[in-house]
């Protein structure tokens, strides 16, 4: 399994209404310093339906700025579809962290 199909196995184990963030992603995936890579590999997602990456946020649980597939507000609606709180574009992370 490449980097990319790694990343995307992970995503779709992430449950509805929780978020990661990108280094949680490179960690768990073998790559602890890619946390870059995680980035470019969800922006180039090529099932966004399917691969769940609205579910990941930053360290701080800030929402992507540039997220791919219609930027912040999208995300925002995504994850509070799921029952996830945004407020002013950050995610509360004791509240909506998910730990394997």
């Amino acid at each position: 399994m490449n980097f990319y199909e790694s990343v995307y196995a992970y995503l779709k184990t992430i449950p509805k209404g929780k978020v990661v963030t990108y280094g949680q992603i490179a960690r768990a995936i073998g790559r602890p310093r890619a946390a870059r890579q995680v980035g470019n590999a969800l922006h180039r997602n090529p099932e966004p339906v399917v691969t769940p990456c609205h579910r990941v946020v930053n360290r701080e649980g800030r929402l992507a700025p540039a997220f791919a597939f219609g930027g912040v507000e999208v995300q925002a609606k995504l994850l509070r579809d799921e029952g996830v709180e945004v407020t002013d574009g950050y995610v509360d992370l004791e509240k909506y962290i998910w730990r394997e």
